[in-house]
């Protein structure tokens, strides 16, 4: 009997070192990030009740199991948070719960395609889908989900679908095709995104935007997208920033506008077959939300303004998609369309779904530089010119003063005198440095003094080389749209005389949370296009913006929502007439009749413009800790000016272009804020996301991946509340993480 009960002892006592050891190593996972410290703790407890078994003890069994069984429960909570840099721990985002695909990168697209669930095409018919913005993400997507027999009701702020931002990107879009025989492929595109992004992206997303983007440009192509094409035939290619091979297809400086004329083609299309129900002039203020039979909310519709009428509608479908582009107009002055907003955005936010990495905002270093105060944006100058144009400000200092004084032109400065710093620096791609890089080697040159313009706030961009090179015919074949606009806002001559640039903001790589489908945390719920977070880490490369619009539109989304909506078919239509369509109006009418109340005596671009002031200062190519609590302070302010002392004229029942102003500018205050917490949040330096304090001997970023690498999700916990952070890690499997170099 004694031997029994030593037994039963003994095996007592590994069972619970076995168990003490799988909360031990739950918990080191946990603080790095390892997010199977489950799977281990299911292991070790099955290794616990051999241990007891082995003793041939029917009690010990029975102890051994119980004991590992709560070392198992303690791994599991223990793997669903993450230790942060103050001992605080928060929830986490696991690849399961993002939906990533098991098995090899390369594969994992085509196995998510061939076991993913399917609408039968009697089915289709039965389901409407929202689609809230007409950019190549918005219309490519609606056409595409309205060709596949879905009824889709899409909504847009302009006029047409034919005046939506994505109009205006001129430079090109990126494809592995390697017509160009330079050694292109798709794995090195996904490399050169993963690697352009420094490292803060998820694998499988980007190697899928990398896998698609051949398929896009045959559809352009099929569509009659006008390519330029070489001497033979074939679609000509150019090189950007941070490549070295050519994939960059254009159509002169015009590849937006020819892109958006495709796919509104293909819209127009369905349009005419009354698949496509399409709602002009209309701006969505809220996200319906309906529980389910289970009790979990659904996003069942929207409710939007008439922008001519100033009616409030309501709108059933049984799943939402917003594609309404990223939030870069928080800034005031940037190269967004004035109508820009993240008002979309922040609506999903208030609804649950996470908005991820907001502080990564991309500042584009070719644009115009500010001529004056009354300036309402900026305007860009495609990446493209920094193919053969050479950027370059003076040696000396004397110079530098001279030519902010005016007394000399650029030309005039011998070339000897002359520091082309990015060819100085980055010898191995030059010119054709990634933006953040280029734009930040702008700033530090002018921070020194050596700027040009009267501000001393511009470098030159010179063609001088180009022209004596290729002639001044084929410059002007090649660029020639750009350097006309050039001189229209300049009124320079710029094959005379070197270009004036300077960074601006341009691009957000933050934005709506989604999971591998392009769903967000809330069901039903989707969002794709630059209002997502998910295909470009820290940083954008060049001509990566159009390609993951089309490739969420025409590739992705109309397989993925097949996922969401094959159990909805059962789902009758909702009225709208329900009460939670009912509340969402009212909450939207209050929101309007408050802001109609206040009656003060600033104008909506007045407060805006302070707020740009504040970002650009405090959160823009350079953020420092005690900069960005400032901004935090100063932005907290500006809300409560807003809300008291804002004046709006006219009347919120009628075209009031003021009230729509004042909604977005609302946001955008919220939205500022949200990218001083996450920006004071990451201690480290990585693409977009300066931060002073962290930063090599050369001033180049530098990383904590010990620390930071992870996706940063922020949960609305309210209007006064600090929003929750939640964490993706970004457990790399295919990918050596590596310090970024140009210079080799």
């Amino acid at each position: 009997m004694a031997k029994k009960e030593e037994i039963l002892e003994a095996a007592k006592q590994a069972a619970k070192q076995v168990a003490a050891k799988a909360v031990e190593k739950a918990q080191e996972l946990a603080d790095v990030a390892a997010v199977k410290a489950a799977e281990v703790a299911e292991e070790l407890q099955a290794r616990a009740e051999k241990v007891a078994e082995r003793a041939e003890v029917k009690e010990a069994v029975a102890a051994a199991t119980q004991t590992a069984a709560k070392a198992a429960k303690a791994a599991k909570a223990a793997a669903e948070t993450m230790a942060t840099p103050s001992g605080k721990t928060t929830k986490i985002i696991t690849p399961e719960m993002a939906k990533i695909p098991a098995g090899p990168l390369a594969d994992k697209w085509t196995n998510y395609k061939d076991h993913q669930k399917l609408v039968n095409p009697a089915n289709k018919r039965r389901l409407d889908i929202i689609v809230v913005g007409t950019g190549l993400a918005g219309a490519s997507a609606a056409a595409t989900l309205a060709e596949l027999g879905f009824n889709v009701l899409n909504f847009c702020i302009q006029d047409s679908p034919r005046r939506a931002h994505s109009i205006a990107a001129q430079g090109g879009i990126n494809a592995a095709k390697n017509y160009q025989n330079d050694g292109d492929s798709i794995y090195r595109l996904y490399y050169d995104t993963i690697k352009g992004g420094d490292y803060r992206a998820r694998e499988a997303n980007v190697y899928r935007l990398a896998e698609v983007s051949n398929n896009i440009i045959d559809q352009c192509v099929a569509q009659g997208v006008p390519f330029a094409r070489e001497y033979g035939g074939l679609l000509d290619n150019r090189s950007f920033g941070g490549a070295q091979v050519s994939r960059t297809f254009y159509a002169k400086g015009q590849t937006g506008q020819q892109l958006l004329l495709g796919a509104y083609s293909a819209l127009s299309r369905q349009i005419g077959k009354g698949k496509v129900k399409m709602y002009n002039r209309h701006e969505m203020l809220d996200i319906v939300m309906i529980k389910d039979e289970n009790g979990e909310p659904r996003a069942r519709g929207i409710i939007a303004r008439n922008l001519v009428t100033g009616r409030i509608e309501r709108f059933f479908a049984h799943a939402v998609v917003v594609a309404s582009g990223g939030y870069g107009n928080t800034f005031f002055l940037s190269t967004n369309a004035m109508a820009s907003n993240g008002s979309a955005a922040m609506q999903m936010y208030r609804h649950g779904a996470y908005f991820a990495n907001p502080c990564y905002a991309q500042i584009h270093p070719t644009c115009i530089p500010k001529h004056g105060d009354f300036q309402s944006k900026l305007t860009l100058m495609s990446e493209s010119l920094r193919n053969d144009g050479r950027i370059w400000v003076p040696k000396k200092l004397e110079d530098a003063k001279r030519l902010q004084a005016g007394e000399i032109k650029g030309r005039d400065i011998p070339e000897e005198d002359r520091d082309y710093y990015l060819e100085r620096r980055y010898p191995a791609f030059g010119n054709l440095v990634p933006r953040d890089v280029a734009s930040r080697a702008a700033k530090e040159r002018c921070d020194k003094g050596y700027g040009v313009n009267n501000t001393g706030l511009a470098v030159f961009l010179d063609f001088s080389d180009a022209i004596q090179r290729l002639g001044k015919d084929v410059v002007a074949q090649k660029y020639g749209n750009l350097f006309q606009m050039y001189e229209k806002i300049v009124d320079e001559n710029p094959y005379e005389n070197p270009m004036m640039i300077f960074p601006a903001i341009h691009y957000t790589m933050g934005g709506i949370w989604v999971d591998y489908e392009l769903q967000t945390s809330v069901k039903g719920l989707f969002c794709i296009g630059e209002a997502n977070f998910s295909d470009h880490g820290a940083n954008r490369l060049g001509a990566s913006a159009l390609m993951q619009g089309l490739a969420d539109g025409y590739f992705v989304l109309p397989y993925t929502i097949q996922n969401y909506l094959s159990d909805q078919i059962g789902v009758p239509r909702m009225s709208t007439d329900l009460p939670e369509f009912a509340e969402a109006e009212k909450k939207v009418q209050e929101k309007i009749d408050r802001l109609m109340k206040i009656q003060g005596k600033r104008s909506v671009d007045s407060i805006h413009k302070e707020l740009g002031l504040i970002m650009w200062d405090f959160v823009g190519m350079g953020r420092t800790a005690e900069g960005l609590k400032t901004a935090i302070a100063k932005i907290d302010a500006i809300k409560k000016e807003f809300w008291t002392n804002v004046y709006i004229p006219g009347e919120a029942g009628a075209l009031n272009n003021e009230l729509e102003k004042a909604l977005r500018l609302a946001d955008f205050i919220e939205i500022g804020r949200l990218m001083a917490v996450d920006a004071l949040n990451r201690e480290e330096s990585c693409g977009g996301h300066f931060r002073e304090e962290y930063q090599t001997e050369e001033g180049e970023a530098l990383r904590q991946d010990d620390k930071f690498s992870y996706v940063a999700c922020w949960k609305y916990t309210g209007e006064d509340s600090e929003p929750e952070l939640i964490k993706e890690p970004l457990d790399y499997e295919f990918t050596e993480r590596k310090t970024r170099n140009y210079k080799a």
